[in-house]
């Protein structure tokens, strides 16, 4: 009986962290979209809500990873348990990893706004790469939640569409700063938010392979995207 009432408990603190995850996850897609409605105007109230979600999210991070570290300290679970705790861990160093990339982009609004600007060039090719990263993020989270490895082929092809698309907005801004040097500071500075954006791809799609391991057992990190798509089903 007191076997039975333990493992309750064990199954409890799984959920637990688990929800955590969820909850956690939520605040960082909010965040994440308020980053790029800031690069629309540079809201300095919008940007400031981007930066303080980064303290609550890396608060949730170091939280849920001491949660993790009990359990395994108490319960010493093995198998599937195991490898869902261990999941726990990794999908919240990405989130948190997200977390920076849109604080990282709210930083880069104000910076361009400070200097006089009043709209932000290829916004609209930004916004476009960030719907891709969003969608790859909102999907491999949906695995998660739902222990979906099959989620992961989709999540890793949409990952190449969105590098694709930041090598476009990259080769377009050189040919800006080759025609006109004044655009140099300016350029640079789209270039970093668009690559902030295909790293959270990269955090996604990280996450995704996360889901197969757990779901699974099988580490698909470094497989093809084929590869993903074969061992996930």
């Amino acid at each position: 009986m007191a076997d039975q009432h333990i493992s309750k408990q064990f199954d409890t603190e799984l959920e637990t962290a688990r929800a955590k995850i969820l909850s956690m996850a939520g605040l960082v897609e909010e965040q994440f979209r308020d980053a790029m409605k800031t690069l629309d105007g540079g809201d300095p109230d919008l940007i400031n809500k981007v930066l303080e979600t980064e303290e609550q999210v890396n608060a949730l991070h170091v939280k849920i990873d001491d949660d993790c570290v009990h359990i395994i300290a108490r319960r010493q679970p093995t198998a599937s348990d195991l490898r869902m705790v261990l999941t726990v861990i990794k999908v919240v160093n990405d989130l948190e990893r997200i977390g920076d990339k849109a604080a990282k982009i709210a930083r880069r609004a104000r910076q361009i706004f400070e200097t006089g600007r009043v709209n932000v060039p290829r916004l609209s090719d930004l916004t476009y790469q960030a719907d891709i990263a969003l969608n790859m993020l909102h999907s491999a989270l949906d695995g998660f939640a739902r222990l979906d490895a099959t989620v992961a082929g989709q999540v890793a092809r949409d990952d190449l569409k969105l590098d694709d698309e930041f090598r476009a907005i990259q080769r377009q801004l050189i040919t800006f700063m080759m025609e006109d040097p004044r655009t140099i500071s300016l350029a640079l500075e789209i270039i970093e938010v668009a690559k902030a954006i295909e790293r959270v791809g990269d955090h996604a799609k990280n996450i995704a392979e996360y889901v197969v391991y757990l779901v699974k057992g099988i580490d698909v990190r470094h497989a093809s995207v084929d590869e993903i798509e074969q061992k996930s089903h």
